[in-house]
């Protein structure tokens, strides 16, 4: 999916394949599923932090793709929003590709930013 830079890590190529998947997924069902499950689904907090993962997790591959000396720093808050977001979906229901994708990205950046300490 994204093309191997000179510098770029297979745990740095894994981790940005993840945060797409999990921005991708975020997105897709927060406009579809959770619109029209309505009910728990489209509580404003849940919404939010929905709309929140799938944006950090553009962030943060954003970071990686241009091998920024900052992406430590994206990893780290997409790894919390991550697991915030996937803490939601679990307590709203019927949401385990959310919660799987959620939960592999935060796990891929919690390594990434541990790589770059």
């Amino acid at each position: 999916m994204f093309g191997k830079g000179h510098s770029m890590s297979a745990e740095m190529q894994k981790c940005m394949e993840d945060c797409h998947q999990c921005h991708m997924i975020c997105l897709q069902m927060a406009a579809t599923h959770c619109l029209e499950m309505g009910g728990k689904h489209t509580e404003p907090a849940h919404m939010r932090l929905m709309l929140d993962c799938a944006e950090i997790c553009q962030t943060a591959m954003n970071f990686m793709a241009r091998n920024s000396a900052h992406h430590a720093i994206t990893c780290r808050a997409c790894a919390e929003i991550c697991r915030a977001c996937a803490a939601s979906c679990e307590q709203v229901g019927d949401m385990e590709d959310c919660v799987e994708a959620c939960l592999r990205c935060a796990e891929s950046c919690d390594q990434m930013a541990a790589m770059a300490a």
